[in-house]
């Protein structure tokens, strides 16, 4: 007959109780941060090799794998040539507005603080719109307008917002108005363009990552890999001022110098992908908060966020492409998703401050 094991007695590996010890490791919130982030790459992984499988002419996940490690013929010029492009502008560029958008909610601390709400979207909208209409549209035409017109906005936004300091919620109502404004300008823009102008300028609008080749891909890739460096070395200011100010500045770090540095940068990131393939909304606005629910986090992690970007704005591309019967810009399937999402937060944030 076997001894009971007594409260607080050791067990060894073999023994009944380390099962349960290690589901609940894992399903604590350390387990969560330590597999999350795994997980997500691995996802990452198996839907960047089925959307390249994807087409007209399906390919195999074997022959995908095949095609991207120095196989030749056919399959090898659809996946490098014609379906890499795209799929990998729709992973760096959904990771790109999923830490822009994680930057932003956590400089507000407010679930809604994200760039296209705020109206930085919308404002290298504008700076694009200004480019294509004035008939200097080029890649790196629209590029620099698009930048331009989104640290304008963002420039506009921060002094509007600034009253001894910038508060999350009052940087999130200016946006909102900027927005509207701008929304108006956009229209204007576009009624007093040429009809072939304001056609291509509207399509371009609604994002798209259709036309989006190595030729738009590698500038955009460059732009993006310089951003990322400076992401890295603002993330711990990132974490300090979510403790707030008065407790970022007893740890040295001068508040307003590195909110200004993180809100430039946020901007660039949303910039680089809006030049790229237009605005697409709800990314940034969505992926943070699916991050910090799957992580498990205080805060709003970085690089989960940034995970999830990619994964989601890939999932709607897919759907974008071949759900529907004709492709549509992927731009409308990430309204759709981020306007049910919208009102999943909303109706959620209403029940708990009741």
């Amino acid at each position: 007959m076997t001894r009971a094991t007594e409260p607080g007695t050791r067990t060894t590996p073999g023994s009944p109780g380390i099962g349960p010890r290690l589901l609940r490791s894992w399903r604590s919130a350390g387990g969560r941060r330590r597999t999350a982030t795994p997980a997500l790459v691995v996802v990452a992984v198996v839907v960047t090799i089925v959307s390249l499988g994807i087409g007209d002419y399906p390919l195999s996940p074997a022959e995908v794998v095949r095609a991207l490690f120095g196989g030749d013929g056919f399959a090898s010029t659809i996946v490098l040539n014609w379906r890499l492009p795209r799929v990998l502008a729709a992973l760096v560029f959904g990771a790109a507005l999923g830490v822009s958008g994680t930057i932003f909610q956590s400089l507000t601390r407010n679930p809604l603080g994200s760039p296209d709400v705020i109206g930085f979207s919308t404002g290298a909208y504008t700076g694009a719109i200004v480019v294509i209409v004035s008939g200097a549209a080029s890649t790196i035409g629209t590029a620099a307008g698009a930048l331009i017109g989104g640290l304008v906005t963002a420039l506009v936004v921060y002094l509007l917002a600034y009253r001894r300091g910038v508060h999350g919620l009052r940087l999130i109502i200016v946006g909102i108005g900027v927005t509207a404004l701008l929304h108006s300008v956009n229209s204007w823009l576009l009624l007093r363009a040429q009809t072939e102008v304001a056609l291509t300028a509207s399509f371009w609008g609604a994002g798209s990552l259709a036309l989006v080749g190595w030729k738009q891909l590698v500038p955009a890739l460059v732009l993006l890999a310089v951003l990322t460096p400076l992401v890295m070395g603002l993330s711990r200011p990132l974490r300090q001022l979510e403790l707030g100010d008065d407790a970022a500045r007893s740890h040295g770090l001068r508040a307003e110098r590195s909110r200004l540095a993180l809100v430039v940068v946020g901007v660039a990131l949303t910039a680089v992908v809006t030049a790229s393939t237009g605005p697409i909304a709800f990314v940034a606005l969505a992926a943070p908060q699916l991050a910090r629910r799957l992580v498990r986090s205080a805060g709003v992690p970085l690089v989960a966020g940034g995970l999830v970007g990619g994964v989601l704005l890939l999932v709607a591309d897919l759907v974008a492409q071949h759900v529907a019967a004709n492709p549509v810009p992927v731009g409308l399937v990430t309204l759709v998703i981020g306007g049910v999402y919208l009102i999943t937060l909303l109706v959620s944030e209403s029940r708990r401050s009741a």
